[in-house]
């Protein structure tokens, strides 16, 4: 082999090892950090007592998500600094089935439109039945209201899973919806609280001045697919980032191989797989060879 392509794969190995290095601890510290805004927020949940459903809680969310990329990119830090060939498999192979997962996740939702709406409605209704003990999902729900124009669920009738909001409740929100369901709602204007009062009981002719009375998941829905640029703008930022580790953690992993077949990196023990023939060796090397370097 030449000297300069002997050079050439050095600084191929380092340059890989260097970018794989900071791709796993941009993302660990990134782990970290939602992990404990989580944690924070759990703490905080637990105090007062919001939010008893784990599967709408953002707290859980974030812990579950936060723990997964910092185990992850832990693995992909550890790894790359140690040259750990059973770890770098690990954290590639780990990234390949969280990208396959969230495509396939993504795929099945869009093909089962239906039955996601449906599950996506029956999980709304159940932080409804809670809405004013749960000041996280009250947040949230009042956010999404006042932002899409919307009210309830599937549609406005849903707030009658609420004991509050119920008609056979005797208080005075009975058959009524929360104001940020509301059509006039003014953004420097203290709102009408009770704007929504007594609406339950009328058909959707009667209301259309008075509430939104589409539902937030349709809304929700109509602006994903109007806003579809942004949509794709925020998938690629999600997908790519991921895809990318998994092409330089693949690219990483032939190096390291090459290296230890050579025995540059642990100097003194030559490492040469003797399951494989002298064909599979040159197949090996010309991957690398191939995409980094000069030919031999």
């Amino acid at each position: 082999m030449s000297e300069d392509v002997r050079y050439c794969e050095r600084i191929s190995y380092l340059c890989l090892k260097l970018t794989l290095i900071v791709y796993s601890t941009i993302f660990w510290l990134i782990g970290g950090f939602i992990l404990a805004i989580g944690i924070y927020a759990e703490v905080e949940r637990q105090r007062y007592k919001t939010l008893e459903g784990a599967f709408l809680a953002p707290a859980v969310i974030l812990i579950v998500l936060g723990i997964v990329m910092f185990i992850v990119s832990f693995i992909g830090v550890l790894s790359s600094l140690r040259d750990n060939l059973p770890l770098l498999k690990v954290f590639l192979y780990t990234l390949t089935i969280c990208l396959i997962l969230e495509l396939l996740g993504g795929i099945l939702a869009l093909v089962f439109r239906n039955q996601t709406l449906h599950l996506l409605n029956k999980n709304i209704r159940k932080g409804m039945v809670n809405y004013y003990d749960d000041l996280d999902f009250k947040n949230i729900m009042d956010f999404v209201q006042k932002k899409y124009q919307c009210c309830g669920g599937k549609e406005y009738l849903d707030w009658e899973v609420n004991m509050y909001h119920n008609c056979s409740s005797p208080g005075p929100l009975a058959c009524g919806v929360p104001y940020t369901c509301c059509t006039n709602l003014k953004p420097q204007e203290v709102p009408n609280t009770l704007c929504g009062y007594q609406v339950l009981d009328k058909s959707r002719l009667e209301l259309q001045h008075v509430i939104h009375v589409r539902g937030c998941t349709d809304a929700i829905f109509l602006w994903f697919m109007d806003n579809y640029k942004i949509m794709g703008g925020l998938l690629l930022g999600i997908l790519l980032p991921q895809f990318l580790g998994v092409i330089i953690s693949w690219l990483y992993i032939t190096r390291v191989e090459d290296e230890m077949d050579r025995n540059m990196i642990y100097q003194g023990v030559p490492h040469y797989d003797v399951t494989d023939g002298p064909q599979e060796h040159t197949k090996k090397k010309k991957v690398s060879h191939w995409f980094l370097c000069l030919p031999e």
